[in-house]
């Protein structure tokens, strides 16, 4: 039995196709928490900043269980900014789904269930929130976790290009370049892991694809 003492701020909950990382197109329940430290240049979920209701474990385990899914996508805002994302993180997990997590970088994640498959965001310079990487993460990482850069612009890819390189990124685990929407050809950066031969996974946001900006989607 669960109690206001392991409560969280919950954005939405809502079933949709997984629009990114390797698991593109699964059916998925996400679980979007409420407040985020960051504040990205291209930052698509601004709505998930504040608001939101306060939900118990139980409730949020009765919600996701109700679309019958395997998959889960714990999400934000930034979720390791409450503290009860980690109880949560594991009673999904104890439940029996295959559960990720899409986290900006920028908190610890050493105390992360082993079982989350952890999606790590590096910052890049367009970002504006480049400074806020915090790097120690990288050694928490296992092999079926993702790193996960967005990118504005050349720039962004030439020191994403850089970092993979110099931190031996593609030896811990999958890396994705994605860009940001309205500001960088996806073609372009085709182009360029192509040129480069980067061991990267070009990434392309399927739910915008299909249903744009929808919130909830």
């Amino acid at each position: 039995m669960s109690s206001v003492n392991d409560s969280l701020r919950i954005s939405e909950i809502f079933f949709s196709l997984q629009g990114e990382t390797s698991r593109v197109g699964l059916p998925t329940v996400f679980v979007r928490l409420t407040g985020c430290p960051l504040r990205c240049t291209y930052c698509d979920t601004t709505h998930a900043f504040t608001g939101g209701r306060t939900m118990t474990l139980d409730v949020i385990l009765s919600e996701v269980a109700r679309y019958g899914a395997h998959y889960v996508t714990v999400t934000g805002g930034e979720p390791l900014a409450q503290k009860n994302c980690l109880p949560l993180l594991r009673a999904l997990c104890d439940a029996g789904y295959d559960v990720s997590l899409e986290t900006g970088g920028a908190l610890d994640v050493s105390a992360v269930d082993e079982r989350v498959a952890k999606v790590l965001d590096i910052k890049t310079p367009a970002s504006g929130e480049m400074e806020k990487n915090l790097w120690r993460n990288l050694e928490h990482l296992n092999p079926h976790d993702e790193i996960k850069f967005v990118l504005c612009d050349a720039e962004d890819y030439q020191w994403a290009k850089q970092v993979l390189e110099e931190r031996n990124l593609a030896q811990r685990c999958a890396v994705l370049f994605s860009t940001a929407q309205g500001q960088l050809a996806a073609r372009d950066v085709a182009e360029w892991i192509l040129r480069d031969r980067l061991p990267v996974r070009l990434q392309v946001q399927l739910h915008k694809l299909l249903w744009g900006n929808e919130v909830g989607r």
